[in-house]
């Protein structure tokens, strides 16, 4: 039975998973994912909902969903995070641009990890057309989420946060990695990811829910943001935790005799 676990363990080959972890600091970069997200995906996030007629609620709608919450504990996150109704009129073009290049230092940080994790040499200055263009798609994507909130329910809901999201993932691996990892290699870890939010979702109905009220009563709003910086915490470790995962299932399991990268599609050259 000790011989067979230890097959087992060497066809799991779980160390090297772990190795990598390690060598990605992968707590850290979530933790960093998280005040990035903080400080400056979430300012610009608030203009975009703020300025959008259709989803009511704000920025804060699109945070309560993404976290699962509902009844008071997505009242006091409301509370909390709602920013002035005026918060449109009040933003200039200047203060807009600079919006905008946090938004790409976010998507810079994103694009470095998927680097570090696919052993890959840092883009060119000039990709940040890259990052740009995956931020618009990555606003798109939540809008979508929270736009069909109130029109979509149950199965419909599931399936097409399901489907848009692995797609979202896996493209954005490729097009932030400008094609030098080809698609295949790609889609176990946008699954991964998937499934990881899937169950951060789930978690965060189960304990953050409660959590938030109890927060909020002991410490006010501070205690709320904790929570919620807890919640992009463990976002950023899904996203990036699932990367690394599907690149190890790829080469350990899926595709175990490739272990460099396949030259990308004539993308790769851009």
């Amino acid at each position: 039975m000790r011989h067979g676990v230890h097959r087992a363990w060497r066809w799991l080959r779980v160390r090297a998973l772990f190795a990598h972890g390690r060598e990605l600091e992968l707590m850290h970069r979530a933790m960093g994912f998280a005040t990035l997200s903080l400080v400056t995906l979430a300012p610009l996030l608030i203009v975009v909902a703020a300025a959008d007629p259709l989803v009511s609620g704000g920025f804060a709608s699109w945070l309560t969903d993404g976290m699962g919450l509902s009844g008071r504990s997505a009242h006091v996150v409301t509370d909390v995070i709602s920013p002035p109704r005026n918060v449109i009129g009040t933003t200039s073009v200047w203060s807009a641009v600079l919006l905008a290049v946090f938004g790409v230092t976010f998507a810079g940080s994103v694009q470095n990890a998927y680097e570090r994790i696919w052993s890959l040499a840092a883009g060119p200055w000039h990709r940040v057309w890259r990052q740009a263009t995956w931020l618009v798609v990555l606003t798109a994507y939540l809008y979508q989420e929270v736009a069909t909130k109130n029109v979509l329910h149950g199965t419909q809901r599931i399936v097409l946060s399901t489907v848009s999201g692995v797609l979202f993932f896996w493209w954005g691996q490729q097009f932030l990695l400008g094609g030098q990892v080809r698609w295949r290699r790609l889609l176990p870890g946008a699954l991964a990811t998937m499934i990881g939010l899937v169950g951060l979702r789930a978690f965060s109905y189960l304990v953050f829910t409660p959590l938030i009220v109890t927060n909020a009563l002991s410490y006010g709003a501070v205690g709320t943001v904790l929570v919620v910086e807890s919640w992009l915490i463990g976002v950023g470790f899904v996203i990036y935790g699932g990367a690394l995962f599907g690149r190890w299932f790829v080469e350990h399991h899926w595709m175990p005799s490739h272990h460099e990268d396949e030259p990308g599609d004539d993308e790769a050259a851009a």
